[in-house]
């Protein structure tokens, strides 16, 4: 079963929703039940939370001529490396070895969040997610995801809007 939360009043949460409540921008937290199980992550979050698919979007490490960047498109879909380099005015993207990603992010794989990364990344989002007046992302942790603005989420992210995902 999925809980809501508001933000608001000084708990620790994990480095993405400090960066948000730092940030003075309004969010909502919410929890699952996360089965290790599950084949998709993103996809888990969606059903877990009642969500169509379109609106949670997953974060995704690659890499564009050697540099780590972040893609984050639809759950519904996957990502496009090579929209994905061209909206950072790279040539070539691959995805980026696992540990890396974590390693870079301070997250582990299934719960990494653009917002509250240890080393801030290029950050790109998927221009699909502008058509919606919410989103969700991941909180930084599997079971725990934030639904905010895109607005927000390219504010804090410093991301660029690109057409970066192609339907599965």
């Amino acid at each position: 079963m999925a809980k809501a939360k508001k933000s608001g009043g000084g708990g620790k949460g994990t480095p993405a929703t400090v960066a948000l409540e730092a940030a003075g921008v309004p969010f909502t937290v919410h929890a699952y039940q996360h089965d290790p199980a599950a084949p998709s992550y993103g996809g888990e979050a969606a059903q877990a939370l009642g969500v169509a698919p379109e609106r949670v979007f997953k974060t995704l490490v690659a890499e564009v001529d050697g540099a780590l960047t972040v893609g984050v498109v639809p759950v519904a879909g996957q990502l496009d490396l090579k929209a994905l380099a061209a909206a950072v005015g790279g040539k070539r993207a691959a995805m980026a070895d696992p540990a890396a990603a974590e390693r870079s992010s301070g997250y582990v794989r299934g719960g990494i969040s653009p917002l509250g990364q240890r080393k801030p990344l290029p950050t790109v989002l998927d221009a699909g997610a502008l058509a919606h007046p919410t989103i969700y992302v991941s909180a930084g942790r599997r079971g725990l995801e934030v639904e905010l603005t895109p607005a927000d989420l390219v504010r804090l992210t410093g991301a660029v809007s690109a057409e970066i995902s192609r339907l599965r």
